[in-house]
């Protein structure tokens, strides 16, 4: 699930969050904002049973992404507010700034 909000007139704060039930360990958000970089955006585990992270976003734009785990297991996000295929046979959740 996402959440937004803007910080500055140019710049969303966008928050991903995955309910704890869904997810058993540690997960990351990857995407064409950090390079796929599994280390860059780790979500954290919260008192509201959720994991999240906040990643701040140049407005004006779509953004493909996924979640990935540790042991590499890459998973949409089924609230995305858009799909496209990927090159690996699945496809990468987008959302728009």
């Amino acid at each position: 699930m996402l959440r937004s909000s803007k910080s500055k007139s140019d710049i969303a704060k966008i928050t991903f969050a995955v309910p704890l039930d869904d997810v058993s360990t540690a997960v990351a958000v990857v995407g064409e904002f950090n390079a796929w970089d599994p280390t860059a955006h780790r979500l954290r585990k919260r008192s509201n049973g959720t994991r999240s992270v906040t990643v701040e976003l140049p407005i004006g734009r779509s953004w493909e992404y996924l979640y990935v785990s540790p042991d590499g297991e890459f998973f949409a996000d089924p609230t995305a507010e858009a799909h496209v295929p990927n090159p690996y046979g699945g496809s990468n959740s987008v959302l728009t700034t």
